[in-house]
């Protein structure tokens, strides 16, 4: 790929910057700004190259219809008290701009054209239309990883008819997953939850490959800690799955990785209990498991302490209460701890994960914290990303 910060002659150049702002907006507030806070440094490269930056971008799935609630309005008046830059949002429809000389009538240096999704074209993948948006600038930049799992016009195809380029972001997040994936220094672990281990096979088998131990929490260690005998209650856990649980387990000993299950757990009768600490053995069939226990804390924090590198993906436990939070709280601690005596390289992924270091205000404690969702996984997966075989 060809990336954006290398390029010199920029000035007076339209830039046409495919950007993430799919931001959660309540009543007109945008509750969660991390994703239009990590793009800043691209708009403000590009501004200082004096080009003419036009922001392609979404929220939501309006499934090709226009959807007022879903207009790009609230990231606009967020973006210019951000950057203290005049930005403006076009709303006119943007198959009916004719070309590129449409923008020397605006003084802004930012222009945003309203929701992408609004046009049906764009989820199809559809040449013409892609076409016609890369008609509207001189150079295609796309800053938006977190949607580059998708075929999209404005993702896929607009790259055939411009020079085209990485934005920064997008260089920092495959960078920091190359780090994990073909880059290695190991020893590398893996810290992976979530409720459904059928979703996460693919990945976890990737991984098995190339890092040295794999720890398996939250939801789906359930069926682990089923798999080896033991009871889990009422415990959330995905059924018909003892095949996926050998599986990983045989390729795992061919493979000389460690698979890692808790030990001990803490549990309750409800979500919104209180927590008692029990070893697998002592699990009764109305409690439900939901979080790990000080054994299973201690022995992570252990392959932590003997690692040099770590992915995370997935709270330890339910941490939406605060009782069963503590699990994933000190995993968080542990890694920030080894990052600032930089003996470990940390990258954290997935929207959960990413919530829980919010709420703790430590997500610059980490190397990498990726908000891209499905393209952070299918990355890990191992699988080609449109948006990433578009600019090479």
């Amino acid at each position: 790929m060809r990336s954006i910060k290398n390029e010199k002659n920029l000035n007076s150049k339209k830039i046409l910057l495919r950007l993430d702002l799919n931001v959660p907006v309540e009543n007109k507030i945008i509750s969660d700004a991390t994703r239009i806070d990590k793009i800043t440094p691209t708009l403000k490269f590009l501004v200082q190259q004096k080009a003419k930056i036009i922001i392609l971008s979404h929220i939501g799935r309006p499934n090709g219809k226009i959807v007022k609630e879903l207009s790009l309005r609230p990231v606009k008046d967020y973006l210019q008290k951000k950057l203290n830059l005049d930005i403006k949002l076009i709303k006119e429809n943007i198959k009916e701009i004719k070309d590129k000389h449409y923008f020397n009538k605006f003084d802004e240096k930012i222009l945003i054209l309203e929701n992408i999704r609004f046009y049906s074209e764009e989820g199809k993948n559809d040449l013409e239309f892609a076409r016609h948006l890369a008609s509207l600038g001189d150079i295609y930049v796309n800053d938006a990883f977190s949607c580059s799992h998708r075929l999209h016009a404005s993702i896929h195809q607009i790259s055939k008819f411009l020079p085209s380029f990485s934005g920064l972001q997008f260089d920092l997040e495959v960078n920091a997953l190359n780090m994990i994936t073909t880059e290695i220094t190991k020893p590398i672990s893996c810290i992976i939850g979530g409720s459904k281990i059928s979703t996460k096979i693919n990945i976890i088998k990737n991984l098995i490959t190339k890092f040295d131990n794999i720890i398996i929490v939250g939801g789906m260690a359930n069926n682990f800690i089923e798999y080896f005998g033991n009871n889990i209650g009422k415990s959330i856990k995905e059924k018909n799955c003892k095949h996926i649980v050998e599986e990983i387990i045989e390729l795992s000993k061919t493979e000389k990785c460690k698979i890692i299950y808790p030990e001990d757990v803490l549990v309750s009768n409800e979500l919104n209990g209180t927590s008692q600490n029990k070893e697998l053995s002592q699990i009764l069939s109305h409690e439900m498991i939901l979080d790990i226990g000080p054994k299973t804390i201690n022995k992570i924090k252990n392959i932590i302490d003997r690692s040099k590198t770590i992915l995370w993906n997935g709270p330890a436990g339910y941490f939406e209460n605060p009782n069963f939070a503590n699990g994933s709280i000190e995993i968080a601690k542990k890694i920030i701890e080894n990052n600032k005596a930089n003996k470990i390289f940390s990258v954290v992924g997935g929207g959960d994960t990413v919530s829980l270091l919010n709420s703790l205000k430590v997500i610059d404690n980490f190397n990498f914290v990726s908000t891209a969702g499905g393209a952070f996984l299918e990355y890990l997966e191992g699988k080609k990303l449109p948006g990433i075989t578009a600019l090479n």
